[in-house]
């Protein structure tokens, strides 16, 4: 299954809806990305794959300083899961995944 693009998310969280942007490439027999919302632009670490479930980490300071666990589940072009941060309830998350453009020659 391939992740691999921009994919344009929604976290439902208490405080209300963030929008967030996650980029992920695949490096040799890894997964890399970022992410930027809030006016911040923050790395993922351990960026997993098993299957059709997604799992990363993120440290973000906007709206406050949070340590974020994102785990979902991939399905095309669309994922659905959980972000949670600590002890705080989970925070629903839906993303979908930018088209890409395809190249045409002039």
């Amino acid at each position: 299954m391939s992740v691999e693009g921009t994919w344009d998310l929604s976290i439902s969280t208490p405080i209300g809806t963030i929008k967030a942007v996650v980029e992920l490439r695949r490096q040799p027999c890894v997964l890399t990305g970022g992410a930027h919302g809030a006016g911040e632009e923050v790395p993922l670490a351990e960026v997993a794959l098993d299957g059709d479930r997604l799992t990363w980490r993120q440290a973000v300071t906007r709206p406050m300083r949070l340590n974020l666990v994102f785990a979902v589940t991939v399905d095309d072009d669309t994922m659905i899961g959980t972000s949670k941060a600590g002890r705080l309830p989970a925070s629903k998350v839906t993303g979908r995944r930018r088209a890409t453009r395809p190249v045409t020659e002039h």
